[in-house]
Parts: structure tokens; sequence; C-alpha cells
């Protein structure tokens, strides 16, 4: 394409949610080119080979939300070369007193598996999964992307269902931190533990209030599974490149933007860092929202709707990763054939995980280091060499600004996961063949993520839906004609769903339809 030719959109990130995005309005016959500032696309949703010989996820490991949609089937993802393995069990819990939990998708698996060490709590658990499941498919066409009239009677019904054991005790727990829920509803850390750690992998901490949700989300697992990408998460980002290929869609890699001109309250271009200036008629932002609107978008988001974008929020809890290239998978005692296909969570108290979030807000690398760890290569023997495995060790409550700075203090993260590791897999250090520590400095160097925050902003209850990244660009639509924001920090919330990027799309399309502009 020549420099300064005018296209229809120009998608500034090239993230899933970007790519999402361009394709479905290609397919509406948009002429789109997508600008990512990065030497390849793919934001959160990246596999490199950060030790030689072996593939590892930077950041997104098991996708469940997408698979909640319809978004891989309309854009025929499938066809595109995107192959889906389900995990199962989706997540095991390896205490370190030697006991074990199995959550399946099948929920009698799973209550079989807790009643092995307490029936009383398997009791328990099938108990808070009939809370929560209601409560899930309740929020489910939200999240979906799906708020037509026709899904009104199954809310209401489900909604219904979930104020069942009292209108003013539902509320309270859905509104409440997880932290309160948990102790309320499972008798002991044997089932609190790795719950925790599963909604701790959403970034929300224990005692967020409104982070109640995140544990009721473990529902969601039973329901739909959790899954793996084959060749890791890449594998997601090479099908959409190639989908919006085929739709016509230009993808630019190395080509940050330097500023979106809106002379007027009009979109007129984006200018590359480069100097290259793209001529539009609208321009879609899939980067952080603060980046986008306060930085980028000149002159920048003014008025009660800048003031208010700049009072949103992202804490200084993140998620530090340390890649570990073995020559076996973790040898867990007592273990199980399909004991690596999920999450293996390695928090035993839920009030360690409390301990943590408090000491990584105010910047200490927390004591005890609550970890859970992937090993995709269980089911994917393209991430490593024959009989080698990577495991994708996690800490959910990382400072993303550490005393002492994270290059001091990056040898003491490793050696504290390796240790883990050993204690609940002993003779693993024996294994070990490279380690890659990719700690919040690092994530925020190499995706360009402010605060190392994949997320982009918190997603507390007053940042999620349509509150998210503010109500009043709830709708991903923005006060300048022509500019839509989409991406982690949009409605409804992060992670690898692909509905900020459709919904996104939908809106431009929607006002297009209403009010036509002349291209020029």
């Amino acid at each position: 394409m020549a420099a300064g030719e005018r296209v229809d959109v120009v998608v500034v990130g090239a993230g899933h949610n970007g790519l999402i995005a361009a394709c479905y309005l290609a397919r509406a016959g948009r002429q789109v080119v997508v600008l990512e500032q990065l030497d390849r696309p793919g934001g959160g949703a990246r596999t490199e080979e950060t030790v030689p010989g072996y593939r590892f996820d930077l950041h997104s490991v098991a996708h469940n939300i997408i698979n909640m949609t319809d978004i891989p089937a309309e854009l025929d993802l499938a066809g595109a070369g995107l192959v889906y393995q389900q995990m199962d069990p989706f997540s095991i819990a390896v205490h370190a007193d030697g006991r074990r939990v199995r959550f399946f998708r099948d929920v009698e698996a799973t209550v079989d598996s807790i009643a092995e060490t307490s029936p009383e709590e398997a009791r328990a658990y099938r108990a808070f999964l009939d809370q929560a499941v209601p409560v899930v498919r309740t929020i489910l066409p939200a999240v979906r992307g799906d708020v037509s009239l026709r899904e009104l009677p199954r809310r209401l019904a489900n909604l219904a269902r979930a104020l069942r054991p009292g209108p003013l005790g539902a509320v309270r727990d859905v509104l409440g931190p997880y932290e309160s829920l948990l102790v309320r509803r499972l008798p002991s850390d044997l089932t609190r533990g790795p719950v925790a750690a599963f909604a701790a992998h959403a970034g929300v901490g224990p005692s967020t209030p409104g982070g109640a949700l995140y544990a009721f989300w473990q529902a969601a697992y039973h329901l739909f599974g959790q899954w793996h990408a084959q060749g890791g998460a890449q594998g997601l980002t090479n099908a959409l490149v190639r989908r919006a290929t085929s739709l016509g869609v230009e993808v630019r890699c190395s080509a940050p933007a330097a500023r979106i001109e809106a002379p007027g309250g009009r979109v007129r271009a984006v200018v590359t860092e480069g100097g290259e200036r793209l001529a539009c008629a609208a321009v879609v932002t899939a980067v952080d929202p603060k980046v986008a609107l306060l930085e980028l978008l000149d002159p920048p988001l003014a008025g009660s709707a800048g003031t208010d974008l700049a009072a949103a929020r992202r804490s200084n809890v993140v998620q530090a990763v340390v890649h570990v290239a073995t020559t076996a998978l973790p040898a867990y005692p007592d273990a199980r054939p399909g004991d690596w296909n999920g999450l293996q969570s390695y928090v035993d108290r839920l009030d360690d995980l409390t301990s943590a979030w408090h000491q990584a807000q105010a910047g200490r690398l927390p004591d005890p280091l609550p970890l859970y760890a992937f090993t995709t290569s269980a089911l994917d023997e393209r991430l490593a060499p024959p009989g080698h495995h990577t495991v994708y060790v996690a800490c959910p409550a990382a400072p993303a600004s550490v005393e002492g700075g994270w290059p001091t203090r990056r040898h003491e993260l490793v050696r504290r996961c390796l240790d883990t590791m050993e204690e609940r897999a002993p003779g693993f250090g024996a294994a070990v063949k490279g380690v890659a520590a990719h700690t919040p400095d690092v994530m925020a160097a190499v995706a360009r993520w402010p605060g190392a925050h994949p997320m982009h902003l918190d997603i507390a209850l007053d940042q999620l839906g349509p509150l998210r990244p503010t109500r009043a660009l709830g709708d991903h639509r923005t006060p300048v004609t022509g500019l839509y924001v989409s991406g982690a920090g949009t409605n409804p919330a992060g992670g690898i769903a692909g509905t900020p990027g459709r919904a996104t799309a939908r809106a431009l399309l929607s006002d297009e339809a209403r009010a036509p502009r002349t291209r020029r």
C-alpha cells in the first residue's frame, strides 16, 4: 500500500482482540490495516523459544472464555489451522503434605476425587457448584458479548436460581471477596487453596471486593472445560493472522503508532513512529486505553471522560513467570495419568495467598510464594524436543515494582520457584536443562505493558463489564467521532475472550449504518 493512501479503518495493536476486530471489519467489506509495535503479532498470546529448543507461552496458557463464544466458528479459525485440546483434569492440587485433589470437567469425577480425602469436603464442593453454576450462567451472555433480548428470559431464570438460597446472602456472596466466600462455603484448605489459585489466575486478590465472581467462575471450567491451543497460545494468533490476511487485512509489525490525529473531535489519521501517515475514517485501539486516549490521541481525551479514564486503576500486583526446560515432567508422588494436563496448584492455604497479595501490593516479594504450574508439553509435543518438557511456573501475586528492583531479585525468584518444585516433585532439579525468568520488568519491556499489567487495568467490580474502562467508554465508543476502544482494558474484561474485539467491530459498523459518511 502506498504511503499516505487512505484506508477505511486502522487498528492499533495486533493482540487477539485487535486481530478479531480487524477480521469482522474486513468481513464486512472494510479496508483494514493493523499496526503492531512489536516485531510479531499476538500481545499476551505469544509463544517463544525462551530456552533454546523449548517453546513457552509468554503469558496466556489456558484458553477458557473464547471457547464459550461462537467467535472461533464465525471466523472459521479451525479452517485457519487452530486446533484446541481439552485440558482434563483442568486442575490438580499438589499439596505439600501429599494430599491430592483432581478437578475434572466432570463434576462427579471431581467430587469422587475430593471424597478420597474428605467426604465432607466433597459434599461442600458439590453444594458450592450448585450455587456457582447459576451465577456463571447469569453473567455468561455478557461475557460472550451476547446481550440480545432473546437471552433475557434465560438470564432471569438463572438469576432466580442464583438468588434461591436467599437474596441478601446471595448478593453478599457475589459482591464480597472470594476469601470470605470460600471460608463460608468450603470446610478447609484442601479445596480452598486450589480454587483460590484458579481465581487468582484472573489477576484478582482474595480480599478484593467483588472478587467472589472469580471463585464462582470455577463452575465455568466444569461447564465448558479448559483448552490448550496446539503450538501454544501462538496457535490462536497464527490462525487469526491467517484469517485476517485471507480477508484482505494488512498486518504491519514493528510499526508503532506515534499519534492518532483527531482535530475537531473527529479521527483523521494515524501516524507511525516511522513517520508514515495513514488517513482513515475510523480507528480501533486495541492497546491499553490509557495509552491510547491519553497519550496517543492528539489532542488527548479531555473533560470528564478524560478525568475518569485517568482515574482508572491498576495495582502493583501482577504475574511473574519462570520457564523451566526439563528432561521429564515433575515427578509428583502417587501421580496418575493426566495429572500434568492442566493447572497444578501449589497453594496450600488460602491465607498464604491473601498474605502474598498484600505483600506484593507493598512491593515485597511474597513469602511464602504462591505458585502454580502448567506443563502443556504433556499435551503438545511441538513445544519441546522428543522426550523433553516445558514447565511454566507462575506466581500470580508478584510485585510489578519490587524492593531492590527485579534485576537484583530475579535470581531469588527463580531459586524459590525451583525449590518449591523440588519439594512437590522430588528429583525435579536433576531434570532441569535450562531456565528463563519472565519477570514483570521483562513483561513490561517485551510486551510494552505499562506496569507489566496484561489486563491493562484491574478487573475490580467497578472496572468490569460496561464500567470498563469507564462508564462513558463501556460501549467501546469514545467522544471522538470514528475512534473506538478495544482490548483487555475494555468491556467486558481481560483474558483470552475475543468479545471486546468483536463488540468493537459491531459498534463501529452499527454507527456507520446509522450515519453513513462519504469516504474521502
